[in-house]
């Protein structure tokens, strides 16, 4: 989709709808009165009738107003003015974009930012709008022939309407940085919803490959399973034995700092389908398990976004991508295999492959010699038991660098809530046989597993996000949410100092 700004008079606006907010009791604002004045009442006379009554998210469809220069009105409802805030305003975007896909206008001019700016400010207000239009219209279409459900016309233009044309470099810069942020969720999607017969660790690795070769900021080097032995990553090989698909370890360089500077680096899980391997999960939503590569998925759509911005740091995504499948050479409960690190690892559980495949990778980010790593995966259902599908779990030792991915979060919509990471749990890893087990009984799975990985970070500042219930919805809705890639990306841009204050 395109986004453009406009300003000037709203009634003057040639455009095929114009999407304008009002609140409950019919409260017209800003741009409405100033639309209401210039059709001599019109639009107040047509609210009077009790259609529309500003309860958020509805929608009421106007034609042929007079003295207007735009085909159409869409109001949408936006709730009590009083509890107007950045979940109201997300909710309002979303059903007028999805009532104007429903029409045959294909382009509209918004002005629900002017509603918002006050408690949210006009840059988050934009970028807001920008990354919930591109959510609301993507249509996933890889693998289907025809989709029954496509709009006639879909919207392709999305203008931002600016009372004040003084505002216009804040939204410029809203627009850029929330069509590469939009574009790196929209990765994420596409990468986390191919099945898995289509995804395998290879076409990550090409479609990593591709990524470099569309920007010169960013360099492609992709290990193979030769490679991954002679650096003795024993534990995430033991997890592809079991699949005819080799693993890969891929590794992404955008370098946009300065030489010798620092790199942040971001390890995502990239499973491209778990069938729990030996341990075999039960049949029912089993499908579902071609989504234990979206923390892999996230990090291909950080460093596209990092790298269309062009941002002034130097950032590393490394992801370990592997199947775990039940063959006669997979990995079997109480088999002990040893990391890169020289720890060893008794297995009990083939189903808690995911730190497996991460410790290595943990362990191969010290020669980065990073500012910081953030390692992210769908690696617990216990941290969907925990929090749900709103928050992502997160998990670090570091009190500044946890303050630093909260606050991201909140100013990206794209929320962690800190969980305990607490030396107390380390010994339910305990075990006869190994330096430690994969696994730590049924209490407080998210953190024990969280506190496997700490077992292979001490060399640098480490975070740990479990975004297994963020990351996808299920059932009616199943996909892909793209999460956390708004939350890395603003992490990013806030680091590099190019966010507008």
């Amino acid at each position: 989709m395109e986004f453009t700004i406009k300003t000037g008079e709203i009634a003057q606006q040639k455009t095929p709808c114009i999407l304008m907010g009002i609140f409950e009791g019919r409260k017209l604002m800003g741009s409405g009165q100033a639309i209401d004045q210039a059709c001599g009442g019109r639009l107040s006379d047509l609210l009077s009738k009790g259609d529309m009554d500003g309860r958020i998210g509805g929608t009421l469809m106007l034609y042929d107003l007079p003295n207007l220069a735009a085909e159409r009105i869409l109001l949408v409802g936006c709730g009590k003015q009083e509890e107007f805030g950045r979940e109201n305003y997300r909710k309002a975007i979303a059903a007028g974009i999805t009532a104007l896909h429903q029409t045959r206008a294909g382009a509209a001019l918004c002005t629900l930012p002017e509603l918002a700016r006050d408690g949210l400010g006009l840059y988050t207000a934009v970028r807001d709008l920008i990354l919930t239009s591109e959510d609301k219209t993507y249509r996933y279409g890889r693998t289907k022939t025809q989709d029954q459900q496509a709009p006639t016309t879909p919207l392709h233009t999305l203008s931002v309407w600016l009372a004040e044309p003084a505002d216009q470099a804040h939204a410029q810069t809203a627009i850029e940085q929330g069509r590469a942020m939009a574009a790196g969720v929209k990765l994420a999607k596409e990468l986390s919803n191919l099945p898995g017969n289509l995804c395998t660790p290879t076409y990550l690795a090409d479609q990593a490959l591709a990524l470099g070769e569309a920007s010169a900021a960013l360099e492609t080097e992709i290990l193979d399973e030769a490679d991954m032995a002679a650096l003795g990553m024993g534990a995430l090989l033991s997890v592809s034995r079991g699949s005819r698909q080799p693993a890969k370890l891929i590794v992404m360089h955008h370098r946009g700092g300065a030489a010798g500077e620092k790199p942040v680096v971001l390890v995502g899980k990239g499973l491209t389908f778990d069938s729990g391997g030996i341990s075999i999960k039960p049949a029912a939503d089993m499908d579902e398990m071609k989504y234990d590569m979206c923390g892999g998925a996230a990090v291909f759509g950080a460093l596209q976004a990092a790298s269309a911005l062009a941002l002034p740091l130097n950032l590393i995504g490394v992801v370990p991508a592997s199947e775990n499948m039940p063959d006669g050479d997979a990995n079997k409960p109480g088999d002990i295999v040893t990391s890169m690190s020289g720890q060893t690892i008794e297995i009990l559980n083939t189903d808690a492959e995911g730190r497996l495949i991460l410790c290595d990778a943990l362990t191969y980010c010290e020669r980065f010699e990073p500012a910081l790593v953030i390692d992210l995966a769908t690696l617990t259902g216990a941290c969907v038991i925990a929090l749900g599908k709103h928050a992502s779990g997160l998990f670090t030792q570091d009190d500044a660098l946890a303050e630093e991915i909260i606050d991201s979060g909140l100013a990206a919509g794209d929320r962690a809530w800190r969980m305990p990471l607490w030396d107390d749990y380390q010994q339910q890893l305990d075990t006869n046989f190994a330096d430690m087990a994969n696994v730590g009984g049924r209490e407080a799975g998210a953190v024990t597993a969280a506190c496997f990985l700490a077992r292979f970070t001490k060399a640098y500042r480490w975070a740990h996000l479990d975004i297994a219930g963020t990351t996808w919805l299920t059932g009616k809705e199943k996909g892909a949410t793209g999460r956390p890639v708004a939350l890395l990306t603003q992490l990013l841009l806030q680091r590099s100092g190019v966010i507008p204050h």
